[in-house]
């Protein structure tokens, strides 16, 4: 387990100096979050040519990438986990292929971290993995884009994904998945990460903030089309973003009527949230299902991987931030 010591010192040894972003592109900003599954599983047959390939004909200025670390063998079930140096080393070669200078890790408890590229210089501002009485298990982190006048706030994390929760011995995994017991600590690690990082803050419907990442939860905005009852826990962690911060659903504000699935299956657990004063900046938001990230289930059923990976990436545009 990385203590919060450990995490500052990694993170503070890759920032850069903090350089305000240049106007550029009549001030434009595209943001390309993606969980890659396992470090990018699928692209270690080919270097992953295919993948960098990719990120640079979508000419992103901030990725946000979750399960950003290697931990199995090529083309297999084997684990095989690369060490934090090595992951960072690994996303700097390949930001380096798409035009990214800036390579951040998050925080992270297990080995599932997130990775921020950019070609703008990040700041860090806190690594949260949570405390003794909360732990956020895979971790998430804030950071700052400063963009002229502004500050860009951008917050990645991933939740508990199991259906039980968290730290619960084997022997009662069956009752707490009965009682629902990963919905609601999906909640108590959502509820620590906003009160670590937007709701620290006053005003911040007029701030610029983005939310992303792999929330392993779904949201009653899109109940038609899971038909769950009203008082379902499986909505607990959207029902709280949209009831206690001033967060929106950037994809639900430009589809209102659809809900496209962020994974291999029909479920969007994946999203990206936005302060009122980014959401009038923004000008495009996708997720994106055909061509090169098109989630094909590897076929000989290897654990539950897929090619290139079992969630969709999601690209948002924003107009005049410099």
């Amino acid at each position: 387990m990385k203590t919060l010591h450990i995490l500052f010192a990694i993170a503070a040894l890759f920032l850069m100096p903090n350089v305000q972003a240049k106007k550029g592109d009549n001030g434009n900003l595209r943001l390309l979050y993606w969980n890659v599954q396992n470090g990018m599983w699928d692209g270690q047959t080919d270097d992953y040519q295919r993948f960098t390939s990719w990120v640079q004909a979508q000419k992103p200025d901030i990725c946000v990438w979750c399960e950003a670390q290697k931990l199995y063998v090529t083309g297999t079930a084997k684990y095989e986990v690369e060490s934090e140096e090595e992951c960072i080393a690994r996303w700097k070669r390949l930001a380096e292929r798409y035009g990214h200078k800036y390579v951040y890790l998050s925080a992270h408890r297990d080995n599932y971290p997130q990775i921020y590229t950019s070609n703008i210089p990040l700041e860090v501002e806190k690594l949260i993995v949570g405390n003794k009485d909360t732990v956020v298990c895979h971790g998430a982190s804030w950071y700052k884009a400063k963009i002229g006048k502004k500050t860009l706030n951008l917050v990645s994390l991933h939740t508990w994904p199991m259906p039980y929760a968290f730290n619960i011995p084997t022997a009662e995994r069956e009752q707490s998945k009965k009682e629902h017991g990963g919905d609601k600590y999906r909640q108590i690690e959502m509820k620590y990460i906003c009160q670590e990082t937007i709701l620290t803050r006053k005003k911040t419907k007029k701030e610029y903030w983005a939310m992303m990442g792999d929330f392993n939860a779904v949201s009653r905005v899109d109940n038609t089309l899971y038909g769950y009852p009203e008082d379902a826990t499986a909505f607990l962690v959207h029902d709280y973003i949209m009831e206690e911060t001033p967060y929106k659903d950037l994809l639900k504000e430009f589809y209102p009527d659809s809900v496209i699935s962020t994974t291999g299956g029909s479920k969007r657990i994946d999203f990206i949230y936005t302060t009122p004063a980014l959401l009038k900046k923004a000008t495009h938001a996708t997720i994106v299902r055909d061509g090169y990230p098109a989630p094909v289930r590897n076929a000989e059923k290897i654990s539950n991987f897929w090619h290139p990976s079992d969630h969709s990436p999601i690209i948002a545009d924003f107009k005049g931030l410099f």
